[in-house]
C-alpha cells in the first residue's frame, strides 16, 4: 500500500485541481457537473482499491470491492468518452466511443471472467 503522506497529498492535489477546475468552469452547468461526476468516481474508485488492497484474498470483501472498482472505472471512461467524442467528428467520436466500450469490456472479462491462479486475487 502507498504511503499514508502520499496518499493525503494526492487527494488535497486532486481536490484542489477539482475546484480550480469548478471555479473556472462557473455559468457552464455541463463543465461542473462533469468535474463533480470525476471527482466523485475517482474518490469511488481510491476507495475501492483501498478496500481491495486491505482485505483477504478470496473474500467477499475483495469481490465487492472488484464490483466497485468495475464501476467506478466504467464511469470513468463513459465519461471522458463523451466529453472527448463531444469535440470530434462523427467518425472519430464513433471510434472514440467504441475503444471506451471495449476498455469496459476488457476490464470486465479481466477482473470477473479471466481464471485467476492461485497467488492471483
Amino acid at each position: 500500500m502507498a504511503s499514508t503522506t502520499a496518499t493525503y497529498l494526492g487527494f488535497v492535489l486532486l481536490t484542489g485541481n477539482s475546484v480550480l477546475a469548478i471555479y473556472r468552469s462557473r455559468g457552464d452547468a455541463a463543465a461542473v457537473l462533469f468535474v463533480l461526476a470525476s471527482y466523485l468516481s475517482l474518490v469511488l474508485l481510491f476507495c475501492c482499491l483501498r478496500r481491495f488492497e486491505a482485505s483477504a484474498p478470496g473474500s467477499a470483501a475483495r469481490d465487492r470491492a472488484r464490483v466497485g472498482v468495475w464501476l467506478a472505472t466504467t464511469v470513468l471512461t463513459a465519461l471522458f468518452s463523451w466529453r472527448v467524442a463531444a469535440v470530434m467528428p462523427w467518425p472519430v467520436a464513433a471510434g472514440v466511443w467504441f475503444m471506451g466500450g471495449c476498455t469496459v469490456a476488457g476490464g470486465y472479462y479481466a477482473l470477473f471472467l479471466l481464471p485467476r491462479g492461485e497467488g492471483d486475487y
